[in-house]
């Protein structure tokens, strides 16, 4: 019988080193270059929150890889993909604060604060039930959409937010970040070539990064 080609692994596992990488690097420079600039700092540490969230998800993607056998991998990636869903939620949140550091004098709804932070808070909780599913290959799909619900909330009130300063590059990299993670939410379990959207979903958010290092 022939053996699968571990090639289109490996390709994901070297655009995931890639992209912690550069996160890394990022993050370095803008905490290293913040000159009392509040917003610079902020976006240091979301970089950090970012990185070191998907870190958990990642590594273990990486290295089930380049190894023939990794024991204990459903475990770990699974722990990974939980913890990467709660601090991707936090990144959301600094990513408002960047919002408000930038624009000072821009006001936002009360109702609005209090639903983006709302559905912030219940995206965490919904993570850390059980039912989740985490450590299981199958996971739950219902409560994949369960959790995810809120997230993006979260998402189109940042959109709203971006838009509305005129900082369009910012909020058409938060939109292709969650058109290419949704399918994956609904159909990633069911057809895998789906789950190669998360690709796209990741350049998205090199791309917010990138946006941090160019306001330097």
């Amino acid at each position: 019988m022939k053996k699968k080609s571990r090639m289109p692994q490996i390709g994901e596992a070297v655009f995931c080193i890639i992209y912690l990488v550069f996160d890394i690097i990022a993050a370095w420079i803008l905490l290293t270059h913040v000159e009392g600039r509040e917003y610079i700092k902020l976006f240091g540490i979301l970089t950090l929150v970012l990185a070191g969230g998907d870190a958990f998800h990642l590594v273990p993607r990486i290295l089930n890889a380049f190894k023939e056998t990794f024991d204990g991998y459903e475990f770990w990636a699974g722990l990974g993909l939980m913890i990467s869903s709660i601090t991707m939620t936090i990144f959301y949140l600094l990513l408002y604060q960047v919002w408000g550091a930038l624009f000072p004098n821009s006001m936002t709804s009360g109702i609005l604060l209090i639903l983006l932070y709302g559905c912030a808070f219940l995206r965490i909780i919904l993570c850390l039930f059980p039912q989740n599913n985490w450590f299981k290959k199958e996971g739950n799909p219902k409560w994949g959409i369960y959790r995810n619900v809120p997230f993006v909330v979260v998402g189109l009130i940042m959109i709203l937010l971006y838009v509305n300063v005129k900082m369009y590059a910012m909020a058409m990299a938060i939109l292709i970040s969650f058109c290419c993670y949704m399918p994956v939410v609904l159909w990633g379990k069911k057809h895998s070539m789906v789950g190669m959207l998360m690709m796209p979903k990741t350049a998205a958010y090199m791309w917010m990064i990138g946006i941090g290092l160019s306001l330097l």
